[in-house]
């Protein structure tokens, strides 16, 4: 059975670190950087040097989970999921 988590070497400030998400929190970098007009070696960059703890792959969901919460809660309740 293949693991959910996927690690990718990636540079982050000149230094080539290794990364382990899940493919979907992976997918959200791509859409968010895409988003932002840069690269995704550039948004990781940008959230290392913002993280107040914790590794670096916690605080990468964390910023994705943060990133999609926001833009649900702009795009109202007309727009969102029914959960059930």
């Amino acid at each position: 059975m293949k693991s959910p988590v996927v690690k990718r070497s990636i540079v982050v400030a000149g230094h080539k670190t290794s990364v382990s998400l899940e493919e979907a929190f992976w997918n959200g970098m791509k859409e968010i950087s895409s988003h932002r007009d840069m690269t995704l070696s550039e948004l990781v960059g940008e959230i290392d040097s913002n993280r107040q703890q914790g590794n670096l792959s916690s605080a990468i969901r964390l910023f994705v989970l943060d990133y999609f919460r926001s833009r649900a809660a702009t795009s109202g309740p007309e727009n969102s999921p029914s959960l059930g």
